[in-house]
């Protein structure tokens, strides 16, 4: 009996020093993963573009904010729009926190058109937040004396986009189909940088950006009208004066239509971890997101490269993005009819 009291007595001890031990343990979990960590900051979009420029804005501040106070370094992964980044993220990157996509807004609505090569699930993404809901404008040189839609049903206009599936394409493409306008666009350019210095040789008429980098990255084009902006989708900005394609539409069915395909204006810039990273680590990420969309510092930063920052929560922009892949299947295939 002795012998199996003393059994006992070290098995109950060796429990109680393991459940102590643990403890500390547990209890800065988050901070202990983070110390000396790396936070790899992914944009599918090349260097230089308004996604480029956001993503390396929220990696600097978002780590001080973030148990551990890990560093952060931006990576771009080019091709597809965004689509090689996010299949990156979805099916190679560790799925333990330490990397962050800021995804091309069009790909959730990409995924739910059933869009060849797509190797990720939108709604299993974890979301973490987006800095702003984003207006996406058409834009056209005033050389060449378009300021209207009536303006481009009459004369060919030359779009320059990135890839079909893009808000650049499908923005354009989409006008032409409901509203008569004779765009042509032209796909290849690997980030709106490149379509900026396109529009600037004369290449390419007009582009499809928001209005946010319109203003950041090319304020003269906005306070000389060097641009007429034609069209818009989204929330209707106070210092913008364009139609809204939305409200365009002529049927029920026209607008669910344009909404899925323009989606990418309700998630504006958003940012996204993968499945399978641990809670408590995707609550520390979307309560660090939320904390950099406080921080004076990273206001000032946004303030000075004229980006508005009207943030939306992770767990709204899940909603968000799980409404855009619940789209009825016969607007689905008709948006992906509209692409092939």
């Amino acid at each position: 009996m002795a012998h199996l009291r003393s059994i006992g007595a070290f098995a109950a001890a060796a429990l109680l020093a393991g459940l102590v031990g643990a403890c500390p343990a547990q209890a800065q979990s988050v901070a202990d993963f983070y110390r000396g960590k790396t936070i790899t900051m992914l944009c599918g979009i090349g260097v230089g573009g308004e996604f480029d420029l956001l993503t390396r804005l929220v990696g600097r501040h978002i780590v001080h904010h973030i148990p551990g106070n890990p560093s952060s370094v931006a990576q771009n992964i080019v091709g597809a729009t965004g689509m090689k980044m996010l299949n990156y993220l979805y099916e190679q990157a560790p799925r333990d926190g330490t990397y962050i996509g800021m995804v091309q807004t069009a790909l959730p609505a990409a995924q739910t058109m059933g869009l060849p090569g797509i190797q990720f699930d939108a709604a299993k993404l974890h979301w973490l937040g987006t800095m702003a809901p984003s207006t996406e404008v058409l834009g056209v040189m005033s050389r060449t004396g378009v300021k209207s839609i009536e303006d481009a049903r009459r004369r060919e206009v030359v779009i320059g986009a990135s890839s079909r599936g893009s808000n650049t394409h499908s923005f354009p493409t989409l006008m032409n189909e409901l509203f008569g306008t004779k765009f042509k666009v032209v796909t290849g350019y690997n980030a709106g940088a490149e379509i900026n210095l396109a529009m600037e040789r004369g290449e390419v008429d007009g582009r499809v950006n928001s209005w946010a980098s319109f203003k950041a990255n090319k304020p003269r084009w906005v306070k000389d009208k060097i641009v007429n902006f034609i069209a818009m989708s989204g929330p209707q900005p106070p210092d913008l004066d364009a139609p809204s394609v939305e409200e365009m539409a002529k049927t029920p069915e026209d607008r669910q239509f344009v909404e899925l395909l323009l989606s990418g204006s309700l998630l504006g810039r958003p940012f996204a971890i993968a499945p399978g990273v641990p809670d408590e680590r995707i609550k520390a990420l979307r309560a660090a997101f939320d904390a950099t969309m406080k921080d004076p510092a990273f206001l000032a930063e946004a303030a000075a490269l004229n980006f508005e920052v009207a943030p939306i929560s992770g767990e709204e922009l899940q909603r968000t993005v799980e409404y855009i892949v619940s789209t009825p299947r016969e607007i689905a295939a008709r948006a992906k009819r509209f692409l092939e």
